[in-house]
């Protein structure tokens, strides 16, 4: 093997690692911000319901109410506790999904390249650079093949710089947009120019999602209702009674009532778990809002090598275009056959890491006699670049003995060799036939070159045409059956690759690919004007022969087709179309660093299979919340309405609910909403569902209607059963202790109802959810408590019940909620 650029440079050794990061600290630029936790705890200060607790708090003592202070007291340290609680596990989930998409980089230590995180790096390491990584410091070149950098982020210019003399200064947060480099770091963290400037890579603020602006904007519209019914609340009361601070007590509870504070404390729980549970998953969700993105998903941008085939190339065949012959690569090889294996691994890397290149340098170590690769050094690299891509190598050994080798699209080769029309057709049939195998194809060629002013293009030398090398890479064994789960959850899916048509379709006929008729080239394509490819690109299948300025075309016309696109990718010239896609997923064992950086999601081990996975959580998640949101909504308006009708119709019991049994029901709720149905399995008919709109909204008329029926229908059984109270002639404490009553069981009975709005209770309660049965029956459990201990009962103001009492109760509470099982029965028929 030639001497590559590892074994030029032995790295620190262990010892010398330990000593560096004790002298110069880690790669980390220094967070100034505030910590997680006092960031949750100044959050919490600004939170209306803690400060409604806070007055009614203040409230109780000023009126010599020592005990019920006392409880509003505990309350706030309950309700703060699980806030904290529940931001901080948002926060670790999230902590944790950072460490995993921290981008890694490879340094040589004792002799040796390993692969470590970017935080690990110390200075005086040696660093090896590729094309498609993010520099990680500033450091010093050792040596440099084809080396250019983007340093956009440091300077505005968008031009790449060539860097291939030694000594020339590479900077942190700078792409490496071709070659291969050897760097000496010599400043890290706040020390490297870009923290010096005052950059950090990890502060950037992700923008609300259409579904964060939504619930907000409810949440402020209920805290302005809120706001405007305290007032009237306030001044009824004042007027009837002349009492100030009582009647800010009873308007201080309606006002806790009204704000739905769970909201986007579920939101956040939702989203933030949610990752999480991807992550558990092998998909590690890069920004947590792309999770309300998946299950909208409408058509799925897939690139065949290493997505939907295997990516272990097999060379296969040789076409020698000499003899126009197809020969096997086995020891029956001709002097023209090895001549043109030869010059097909010279025109790879030395240090091969693409599965075709590998292949060419195996089979070249096996069917050449004299292995010459210790001889040579590569002296000058053109990187893959032109439409179509080729690339070119340049090796020279001691004695001056020089050789030039290119590969590439067969296409790129065949228009600079000068062949006649005849070995034109012989080479498209030697293709055809290749391609119809379902082969991936590579056209050979030589040049000769004098002098070393080589030419800025490699499309300035001529070429020999030599003839084509052919691989085979099986497609994965699950491939079609993770397409038909795409069909069938009403996903669309395309072939996007830059190999051609024929081997595409050979692949595509293979897996069962619907559309694998339908073919557009790139060049094709990016003739087209925008509504004509708007047209096209619905009705095809495979889209071959692209380059990034396609891709780009193809997402762009898909969303303009009102299209949520998922688009998978690996290399540098995927970047663009990822970043353009609603959801951009990268390759984790194969993908670059650009195009991780560009995505929203990372598949860990490179199987699309994850994505029907990811669809299908994204889906989950998104239902469970609005369950969540629709339990909130229609639980809250029984509470508010009990305790303003009587107030506002002056009834004879008017404050039938004080702030202490406000709290209580906030207490159970909380759980419920964000434990409970965060928690909820997945439905099985999930993934046979159509995408659901992206532009639809949990708070239209439309999607609230449901709760806000519910609601009422549980209102009317509340304020029933008062009036019944009445009738039987029962005091004020037993009628509070039967609405009371039937407002918990109605609570208990909701939350099982809208665990489905599709399913029956009796197929939600086989859903396994261990938290459900928990949670109800600490509900349980707290309510008998309260009615069975005399001096809980007194402080809640209420009575113990009897038997036909507790009954009526319980089944108000039951039949106000169920009725809704029934309107399901009716649309599941």
């Amino acid at each position: 093997m030639p001497t590559n650029l590892i074994t030029l440079h032995q790295g620190l050794t262990t010892d010398q690692v330990s000593q560096s990061r004790a002298t110069h600290g880690e790669n980390k630029i220094e967070d100034t911000s505030k910590s997680g936790l006092l960031t949750a705890i100044l959050g919490l200060v600004k939170e209306p319901m803690l400060i409604l607790l806070i007055a009614a708090s203040a409230i109780y003592f000023l009126t010599d109410s020592l005990g019920e202070g006392l409880f509003m007291l505990g309350a706030i340290i309950v309700i703060s506790a699980i806030s904290i609680y529940q931001d901080t596990k948002s926060r670790n989930a999230l902590a944790e999904l950072k460490t995993l998409t921290q981008p890694k980089c490879k340094v040589v230590r004792n002799g040796v390249e390993v692969e470590i995180l970017r935080e690990e790096i110390v200075i005086g390491d040696y660093m090896i650079l590729e094309e498609g990584n993010k520099i990680p410091a500033d450091g010093a070149i050792l040596e440099a093949h084809d080396f250019s950098v983007n340093e956009s982020i440091l300077t505005g210019e968008s031009m790449a710089v060539v860097k291939n003399e030694p000594a020339s200064e590479v900077f942190q947060g700078t792409l490496v947009t071709s070659g291969r480099a050897v760097v000496e770091i010599n400043a890290i963290g706040n020390k490297t120019k870009l923290g010096l400037i005052g950059i950090s890579l990890e502060s950037i603020e992700q923008e609300p999602t259409p579904l964060q602006i939504q619930i907000t904007n409810f949440v402020k519209k209920m805290a302005i209702v809120g706001g405007i019914i305290f007032l009237i609340v306030w001044g009824i009361n004042y007027i009837r009674t002349q009492q100030f601070l009582d009647s800010l007590l009873k308007a201080l509870t309606l006002a806790m009532s009204i704000l739905p504070e769970e909201i986007p404390v579920a939101f956040t729980t939702f989203m933030a778990l949610g990752a999480w549970r991807l992550m558990k998953m092998g998909i590690i969700v890069k920004r947590t809002q792309t999770i309300e993105t998946l299950g909208s998903a409408t058509v799925i941008c897939t690139d065949k090598t290493g997505t939907i085939t295997e990516n272990k190339m097999q060379l296969v065949n040789l076409y020698v275009q000499a003899q126009n012959a197809i020969q096997l690569p086995d020891s029956t090889l001709d002097d023209d056959a090895k001549t043109l294996l030869a010059i097909a691994m010279w025109s790879s890397e030395p240090e091969p890491f693409d599965p075709m290149e590998t292949a060419l340098h195996e089979a070249y170590g096996q069917l050449i006699g004299t292995d010459r690769r210790p001889e040579f050094k590569l002296v000058h690299e053109y990187a893959l670049e032109g439409k179509p891509p080729m690339m070119t190598h340049v090796f020279e050994n001691a004695a001056g003995e020089r050789i030039i080798a290119a590969k590439g699209a067969p296409e790129a080769l065949i228009t600079l060799s000068g062949l006649s029309e005849s070995q034109n057709k012989e080479i498209a049939n030697a293709i055809n036939e290749l391609a119809a195998k379902g082969y991936r194809i590579l056209g050979v060629g030589q040049s000769t070159f004098s002098g070393d002013a080589f030419p800025e293009k490699q499309q300035q030398l001529s070429f020999q045409f030599l003839g084509l090398v052919a691989f085979y890479d099986p497609p994965k064994a699950n491939i079609t059956s993770v397409f038909e789960a795409f069909y069938n959850a009403g996903i669309q899916v395309k072939i996007i690759t830059g190999d051609n048509a024929a081997t595409t379709q050979n692949i595509a006929r293979q897996i069962g690919f619907k559309e694998a008729e339908t073919v557009l080239l790139g060049d094709e394509l990016v003739a087209m004007d925008n509504n004509t490819l708007q047209q096209k690109v619905m009705q095809t299948g495979i889209f071959a022969r692209m380059f990034p300025e396609a891709k780009l075309k193809v997402v762009n016309a898909l969303k303009a087709q009102g299209q949520i696109v998922a688009m998978t990718g690996d290399g540098v010239n995927d970047g663009p179309a990822l970043k353009a896609a609603h959801i951009g997923i990268a390759m984790g064992k194969k993908g670059t660093e650009i195009a991780k950086q560009a995505s929203s999601l990372i598949l860990a081990d490179d199987d699309l299979a994850k994505m029907v996975d990811a669809v299908a959580m994204g889906r989950k998640i998104y239902i469970s919340l609005k369950n969540a949101i629709r339990y909130i909504i229609s639980i809250h308006i029984p509470i508010i309405l009990t305790v303003f009708i009587p107030l506002a119709l002056g009834w004879i019991y008017p404050n039938i609910f004080t702030p202490v049994h406000i709290i209580f029901f906030e207490l159970i709720m909380g759980p419920t909403c964000s434990i409970i149905y965060e928690n909820e399995p997945m439905e099985k008919d999930l993934l046979l569902q159509k995408p659901r709109p992206f532009t639809s909204t949990f708070f239209s008329l439309k999607e609230l209607s449901v709760s806000i029926l519910q609601g009422l229908v549980i209102t009317t059984g509340m304020l029933l059963l008062y009036q019944y109270a009445l009738m039987q002639s029962y005091d004020e404490a037993l009628t509070r202790s039967m609405v009371f009553i039937g407002l918990l069981s109605a609570n208990i009975c909701l939350t099982l109802v809208n665990r489905s709005f599709s399913h029956s209770i009796l197929t939600t309660l086989r859903y396994k959810n261990n938290l459900v049965p928990m949670i109800i029956g600490i509900t349980i459990l707290l309510s008998f408590l309260i009615f069975v201990i005399p001096g809980v009962t007194r402080f809640f103001s209420l009575e113990t019940v009897n038997l036909k009492q507790l009954v009526i109760s319980v089944s108000v509470g039951f039949v106000f909620t169920v009725w809704y099982e029934g309107v399901k029965f009716y649309r599941r028929k």
